[in-house]
């Protein structure tokens, strides 16, 4: 009790030692670990392009119409106002009807105003048409809904669109369209979309190699198992679990599929990070992490071969699916191969060193705990081999053949009852799931992190 009061009181200490020393160094080091980010150089949208590149009411853009808004419906109420003085609101119909909108979209739109004052100084965004209470558009338009909204600059410059249409997709509007000479138009996910709610995570189908080069599931992988990843210096390497940050085997998410020309297909929500490049010929450490929402066709990740071997391989098709279950595992190295493409651990945030240092404490203190328990742990094991048929061990699937006549097997590990479950053995499964209930959900760490940063980094770091 007192090495464990103690134990305790180190990791709670050494957990305030290092967020002070994140706080004095800020950033820390980004991508390649050391290396800073490179700010990314904006390319104009060209005329009827639209990001993604699906339609808008598809679930990797801006989703389904859910039914228009009225003054008199319940979900008007739904509806912010924004009176925003940077941007300039057209309202023709002198109602105030362009100010209403989606908090969603009432963010984005803000957060696009900050953007053209810093690429333009002395103009301001513009919007010509927000809510649409009239009946105006077409049928289904999510204009109905206040998620969608057609922007300009107001000084009416048409040559600015092109680069205006990059900076709301920079801004975090689900879906934009440079639909016409003279305006932009910007859409939406609905507020209590499912893609929005969720972080950034893997379907529980997809795979990891694990040590030893056999393929495991993530929905089958546990803390403590060596996968696939690739280190800091750029060696591949078997780095251990930790725990996931995120772990959910009954949420449906909706998921980016990304195939490859050499036919690996890495699934993954729009939020989480993956190393893309837009040449397939640069250097493996030109590769940036990026929210899997950017790739598109014709971008180059990184893939692992048969032959051992980390090389470019270039994005064929982006598609949406859906699919039940989340796990998002927290390596020592921060990356790891799903279905042989490298990805990030992380998510939510577009800065991979950043996310990989602020996790930091968390890796040093499970290494710490491990190097503290190691010794007690010995001992209990030692101690757990001499007793004798007093207690039914659960994790050798060698005693199957033997427990069947106590009603009892084991499959994959799990122990089952058939018939005669003693008390005292019940109790101990029952502990077990208890286990496996609480490590469901979004890690607390990663919480507080999500939290902690919202307050003292640029939002633009976010994913909107």
């Amino acid at each position: 009790m007192k090495q464990s009061w103690w134990a305790r009181l180190a990791q709670l200490s050494l957990l305030a030692l290092w967020t002070c020393i994140w706080l004095v160094q800020g950033c820390g080091p980004g991508p390649g670990y050391g290396i800073r980010s490179r700010p990314r150089k904006l390319t104009a949208m060209h005329y009827k392009q639209f990001f993604p590149n699906f339609s808008e009411n598809n679930l990797g853009a801006s989703g389904r119409a859910e039914g228009k808004i009225t003054r008199n419906s319940e979900r008007f109420n739904e509806l912010v106002c924004n009176y925003n003085p940077d941007i300039v609101f057209k309202d023709e119909e002198n109602t105030n009807a362009d100010r209403f909108m989606t908090k969603r979209c009432k963010d984005c739109l803000n957060r696009l105003a900050i953007a053209v004052m810093n690429q333009w100084p002395g103009v301001h965004l513009r919007v010509t048409e927000a809510w649409d209470e009239d009946g105006h558009h077409r049928a289904g338009s999510l204009h109905y809904e206040g998620r969608a909204v057609d922007i300009t600059t107001d000084d009416r410059q048409t040559e600015k669109y092109g680069l205006l249409a990059q900076l709301a997709v920079e801004a975090g509007f689900d879906w934009v369209h440079y639909e016409s000479r003279y305006h932009i138009h910007c859409s939406v996910k609905a507020d209590h979309s499912v893609a929005v709610e969720k972080g950034g995570c893997f379907p529980g189908w997809a795979q990891v190699t694990v040590a030893g080069g056999m393929q495991k599931t993530l929905s089958s992988l546990v803390p403590g198992d060596r996968v696939m990843a690739l280190s800091g210096t750029g060696q591949v390497v078997y780095s251990h679990v930790l725990l996931f940050l995120h772990h959910d085997q009954e949420s449906l998410s909706t998921f980016l599929s990304l195939e490859t020309e050499d036919g690996h297909r890495l699934a993954l929500t729009p939020h989480h990070l993956v190393f893309l490049a837009l040449d397939c010929g640069a250097d493996s450490s030109q590769y940036q992490a990026q929210f899997a929402s950017k790739a598109k066709t014709g971008d180059c990740v990184l893939i692992h071969t048969a032959q051992g071997q980390v090389r470019p391989s270039q994005i064929i098709s982006v598609s949406v699916a859906e699919s039940v279950g989340v796990y998002a595992p927290l390596t020592e190295a921060g990356t790891l191969f799903v279905n042989g493409v490298l990805a990030s651990s992380y998510a939510l945030v577009e800065d991979h060193g950043l996310a990989h240092w602020a996790f930091g404490p968390l890796r040093f203190l499970f290494t710490f705990k491990h190097l503290l328990l190691s010794d007690t742990e010995t001992d209990r094991q030692n101690a757990d081999s001499q007793t004798t048929c007093t207690k039914t061990h659960m994790y050798f699937s060698t005693l199957a053949s033997k427990d069947k006549e106590a009603g009892l097997y084991v499959n994959n590990g799990i122990l089952n009852k058939q018939d005669n479950l003693s008390e005292p053995l019940r109790m101990e499964v029952k502990e077990e799931h208890s286990l496996q209930r609480q490590i469901s959900g979004v890690h607390w760490y990663a919480r507080f992190l999500y939290c902690f940063g919202r307050i003292f980094l640029d939002s633009s770091l976010f994913h909107p």
